[in-house]
């Protein structure tokens, strides 16, 4: 019991506040990796995102990827 209180539970309260996050998503978005690479969401599918980090260069992340949302990037700033 000690254990689950410790360890489980905290556990998944991070990881349903995590999912909640990254269920908000949406095209615009700029987010950091777990890797580290910055970008900015330009679509999201049932099990992965589409994440723009350069110039003409887009890559697709699983969703469990994500680490941070740092905002709503401006339209007039692409």
């Amino acid at each position: 019991v000690i254990f689950y209180l410790l360890i489980i539970m905290p556990q998944r309260k991070r990881q349903k506040k995590h999912m909640a996050m990254v269920e908000q998503l949406k095209p615009g978005d700029r987010i950091i990796t777990t890797g580290g690479i910055f970008g900015t969401v330009m679509g999201v599918q049932k099990d992965r995102i589409e994440l723009k980090v350069a110039a003409n260069v887009k890559i697709d992340i699983t969703k469990s990827a994500v680490a941070v949302i740092l905002g709503q990037q401006k339209a007039d700033s692409e």
